[in-house]
């Protein structure tokens, strides 16, 4: 195998360029995106320096109370910036919902994972442990927020339907089975998208890292497989959870539509 390409600090302030090229074009545009293309350059720049040093240490220094911690502190950010997205949109159950969906989700498909198919050792090994859960973690928290969004538009704009079929008889559950089963395609279809363009329209980020730092190809073909199905049902589960639990919020005792 070839050599591993280390980049230095003046070859990665290069790259910058591109960052660059996007601020001129906004600008010329007229967009007025600048200062928020700016913040979140240097932002990512700090935060990816910051969690490489902390990773060097939990790396060298393998502590189950340390993996636990630095997934706790995952999940929480996951399910803040979700929230954060929908300020004033949801009720309190309907948070609690959130992050009970995501983590159960992520968890239980990470441990089948991690333990049953990689079969780590031991089972709080750092190096796979975090970057894994990294990556469930984060496309589960697309998959929610997709579905909170649709969720809540279904629940709006079709108000009229799902309180006419209440009218009729129909319960809460019935009632909004089409705005769920809307809401849950459209929530797990970016995750479907990558997996169809997977390998032909691109490779993606995890195999292209592990063939750059001079893994086998089909060393990295098999993982990001794996990883790939990992990430489906992380997403699936999470989803149909947050769905199944969430729907209730919007009714109360009586079985009649209410909206935060």
């Amino acid at each position: 195998m070839k050599e591993i390409i280390d980049l230095t600090a003046f070859q990665v302030v290069l790259a910058y360029i591109f960052v660059l090229i996007v601020l001129a074009i906004v600008r010329i545009r007229g967009i007025g995106r600048e200062k928020e293309i700016f913040i979140s350059s240097v932002r990512m720049t700090l935060q990816l320096i910051l969690a490489g040093y902390i990773l060097v240490y939990i790396f060298n220094n393998p502590s189950p109370w340390l993996t636990l911690l630095v997934i706790l502190l995952m999940e929480s950010f996951a399910v803040y910036t979700v929230l954060k997205r929908f300020i004033n949109q949801l009720n309190r159950c309907f948070k609690i919902v959130i992050a009970i969906s995501m983590g159960i989700g992520t968890l239980t498909c990470l441990i089948y994972f991690l333990l049953i198919v990689i079969r780590i050792s031991p089972w709080y090994d750092p190096q796979y442990f975090i970057p894994i859960a990294g990556m469930f973690i984060g496309n589960t928290m697309t998959g929610i927020s997709l579905g909170v969004k649709f969720l809540l538009e279904g629940m709006t704009n079709q108000r009229a339907l799902v309180e006419e079929a209440l009218i009729l008889g129909a319960t809460p559950q019935s009632a909004s089975k089409s705005i769920i089963n809307s809401t849950f395609e459209a929530a797990i279809m970016p995750t479907i998208n990558s997996m169809v363009g997977m390998g032909i329209v691109f490779l993606p980020g995890m195999m292209t890292g592990q063939i750059l730092s001079g893994t086998l190809p089909t060393t990295a073909i098999a993982y990001q497989i794996a990883i790939m199905f990992g990430i489906l049902g992380a997403v699936a589960l999470s989803v149909i959870l947050m769905l199944q639990l969430g729907y209730r919020t919007f009714f109360n005792q009586e079985s009649q539509l209410i909206l935060p």
